[in-house]
């Protein structure tokens, strides 16, 4: 793609995704004064937003958080009329919906703009990026990713969110990563918290929740299905025997991003960064994070613990496993689970090697991608005479 053109100081901003965070990102956003489109593909989950002309922000009394009601330029389901004067399109969607997400924005994109992906889980920006690829996007567009997401909110009704807690500091890079910094400056006009990330394989896999989240969702599914989640996630739930699972899951991903040349941190590691939590063990750690106490399981087994993070975070770190031939069994037990569990095949929805743009690439052809955003000569019409065949199989 082309060199940077700039943002402006006081850029408009599009969230891309109604939800829980949409809502807070977008409220937020417009309560410190700047234009905020909202765009959701499903236009009754906008109508009580556009009725009100905006957001109610809520937070509790004594805290230093947004409040307030919020006003927004747009809010349409259309996104052609979101993104078109935004310099900032905000992606605040499950990661299950980020290609799709790509899909529809790739003909509307403009020279200029900045994508970022809240978060990417494992191979957010890759994918999205690949895909722009296919549809032949060839404008100066950066496109980015958080390694987690900056907010704690929830809907109170279709236009009240209420925020709870705005982490202090999420890492952020782009593709390509010398272009991170110009990402960063970019979102600094309306946050602080946002701090360049080293590439997008690191804040790939370091997504920690690739850990936490699916394994001990499937160790506990009885008790979660018995209990309606009736017991407390992290301190219950993850039991010594259950962390001894997670360390060797940790492990194999560990292994993975070093098999790439990336140095990833471990689970254990990112307990005393985030929560200055330490232990001799990965359960001792655990336990020593008073921020997991009180936080109960999943209601039931239908949850975003195993319908996001496994496909869009355990199947590319498997799948990259596969592509430099680390082997990675305790991931693929969990997925093997997961699928049975659901009754599905995450393979073939997740984001293999080939969703991800990297399969027939050697490891220098993928560090150049990763750092320097540049693809083989042949890629953009290979990839594309792969897509229209992977499509031509999936109808089927």
């Amino acid at each position: 793609m082309a060199k940077a053109t700039g943002v402006s100081e006081k850029p408009v901003f599009c969230v891309l995704g109604a939800g829980n965070g949409g809502m807070a990102m977008a409220g937020h956003l417009a309560l410190k004064g700047f234009r905020v489109n909202l765009y959701n593909r499903t236009p009754e989950r906008l109508k009580a937003i556009q009725q009100a002309g905006g957001l109610h922000v809520l937070a509790r009394d004594g805290e230093e958080l947004p409040r307030g009601r919020a006003r927004l330029e747009v809010v349409t389901p259309d996104v052609a009329k979101a993104t078109q004067n935004a310099d900032i399109l905000m992606v605040a969607v499950p990661a299950t919906g980020h290609a799709f997400i790509a899909e529809q924005c790739a003909p509307h994109l403009r020279d200029g703009q900045i994508v970022v992906l809240h978060p990417g889980r494992t191979g957010g920006a890759l994918e999205f990026h690949h895909i722009l690829h296919q549809k032949g996007v060839r404008r100066d567009v950066i496109v980015a990713e958080a390694q987690t997401f900056l907010y704690a909110s929830r809907s109170i009704n279709p236009a009240q969110v209420q925020v709870f807690r705005i982490k202090n500091s999420v890492p952020v890079a782009a593709i390509p990563a010398h272009r991170t910094p110009e990402v960063v400056k970019a979102l600094s006009a309306a946050y602080s918290e946002f701090v360049p990330g080293d590439n997008v394989m690191k804040t790939s896999l370091d997504n920690i929740g690739a850990v936490f989240h699916p394994a001990v969702t499937v160790l506990n599914s009885a008790r979660i299905e018995s209990t309606h989640g009736d017991f407390e996630y992290y301190i219950d739930g993850i039991t010594p025997s259950a962390a001894l699972v997670l360390e060797a899951l940790d492990a194999e991903r560990v292994a993975v991003g070093a098999a790439l040349g990336f140095n990833c941190m471990s689970a254990r590691e990112w307990l005393y960064i985030a929560y200055d939590a330490a232990g001799q063990d990965l359960h001792d750690a655990i336990r020593a994070n008073q921020g997991y106490y009180g936080i109960k399981a999943p209601t039931r087994l239908d949850h975003r613990y195993l319908w996001e993070d496994v496909p869009m975070s355990l199947v590319p770190i498997a799948s990259l496993g596969d592509m430099m031939g680390v082997p990675c069994p305790t991931i693929k037990a969990v997925i093997h689970l997961a699928n049975l569990i659901h009754q599905c095949d995450y393979w073939k929805s997740g984001r293999t090697v080939e969703r991800l743009g990297l399969a027939g690439l050697n490891l220098q052809q993928i560090r150049q991608l990763v750092l320097e955003g540049k693809l083989p000569p042949e890629s953009g019409q290979a990839t594309r005479r792969k897509g229209a065949r992977r499509g031509k199989t999936d109808q089927r």
